[in-house]
């Protein structure tokens, strides 16, 4: 990391910062998201988690999601996210908008 910092000074790149991280930092971080599970419908084939994964990770503050078909029409979505950024509604309007109407796992 001190590397690192030479070769930006030597350079001369203004705006370099290190970013210093702690395991606190970490656990405020972690502390901050909130993981859910989606019920989704209308998915037909092993594709479908694809198109309803990347569209939950264009919402803004999703940290990670994953989707899986289940068969049947149905499947489900698991979405780790910042509440404090964005809300089910949105998450569940961004599935919906790709075809897949989905609502929290109950």
């Amino acid at each position: 990391m001190f590397r690192t910092f030479l070769v930006a000074m030597f350079l001369g790149l203004s705006g370099f910062s290190l970013a210093l991280s702690t395991p606190a930092a970490a656990a405020a971080a972690q502390a901050q998201t909130k993981t859910v599970i989606l019920d989704v419908e209308n998915m037909t084939c092993n594709m479908c988690p694809i198109t309803v994964r990347k569209a939950l990770e264009k919402v803004p503050s999703v940290v990670k999601a994953e989707a899986k078909y289940e068969g049947d029409g149905v499947g489900w979505a698991k979405v780790t996210f910042d509440p404090a950024k964005t809300d089910i509604d949105t998450l569940t309007n961004a599935t919906f908008d790709a075809g897949y109407p989905s609502h929290i796992k109950k």
